[in-house]
């Protein structure tokens, strides 16, 4: 497995496979996806990319770090989940955000994958949350030390 840096449109597949089934590739294309301090990772198995994650300079204002990153988009094909390999994508961007001054990662997590990110060091904060015709969420965060 290896993670490298990928462009925004290398991600909007992988996102609309497992993230947006019943919608289009372009509600794949996110708001922020090419700003300058925004930056997207891979992990590929044997030059396969089968795993995403985006990471975008943006602050929630439930948080009092004034300088935040935010986690979208994580999504691994189903061969390859519990392998590993969307920890290996945040063990990446950990120094990269830390690089540019932030010092929090937040996500609007899935319920669905609240256990994964309770696991990588995640805690919630408030209720669950539905966002329309995709599900029921919780705004989770981490400190990048």
């Amino acid at each position: 497995m290896q993670v490298l840096r990928i462009k925004a449109n290398d991600t909007h597949h992988l996102r609309h496979k497992m993230l947006r089934p019943n919608g289009t590739l372009d509600d794949c294309i996110f708001q922020g996806d090419n700003d300058e301090l925004t930056f997207h990772l891979g992990a590929f198995v044997e030059k396969k990319l089968v795993s995403v994650a985006s990471f975008y300079f943006e602050r929630s204002e439930r948080f009092p770090e004034p300088y935040q990153y935010r986690l979208r988009g994580m999504a691994t094909l189903p061969e390859y989940q519990g392998q590993g390999l969307s920890s290996a994508l945040l063990r990446t961007a950990f120094p990269v955000i830390k690089q540019n001054q932030c010092t929090l990662l937040w996500c609007n997590a899935r319920e669905k994958a609240m256990g994964f990110y309770l696991r990588v060091g995640f805690a919630p904060t408030g209720e669950l949350f539905t966002i329309p015709h995709i599900g029921k969420h919780i705004l989770m965060s981490i400190k990048i030390d």
